[in-house]
């Protein structure tokens, strides 16, 4: 059974910094593209960031570029989203996404993942 394990969330000021991880059981993990989203309360889910799968190249969304990196590491099957500088707009239930048949023109679309975590909370206070 593919499990995508989420952990690191919890409460961190403004400004602070943050490190989630997601533990995936699809093997072989490289082979996945790793993807973030997160849902806000009143919102859709949304996406965050994702790495591609042979050369880890990240993309973002437009609201957290230049603060939230992502980053994997094979050798774990572990996948980092790794939050500067955060705002209480970031608040939200993060989740680990992955698939092995992304088309890089579809990152960003939720359908596009087979696999999902159980989510972590995030809270940003000002």
């Amino acid at each position: 059974q593919v499990q995508l394990v989420e952990s690191g969330g919890g409460l961190v000021q403004a400004g602070g910094s943050l490190r989630l991880a997601c533990a995936a059981s699809v093997r072989p993990f490289s082979n996945y593209v790793m993807a973030w989203f997160r849902l806000s309360p009143g919102k859709e889910r949304a996406f965050v960031g994702a790495v591609t799968k042979a050369t880890s190249i990240t993309v973002y969304t437009d609201s957290v570029k230049g603060r939230f990196t992502i980053s994997r590491d094979n050798a774990k099957n572990t996948v980092y989203l790794q939050m500067n500088s955060p705002k209480p707009e970031d608040t939200a239930v993060y989740y680990c996404a992955a698939d092995s048949r992304v088309a890089s023109t579809r990152y960003s679309y939720s359908g596009e993942y087979y696999y999902w975590g159980q989510g972590t909370q995030v809270t940003v206070s000002s």
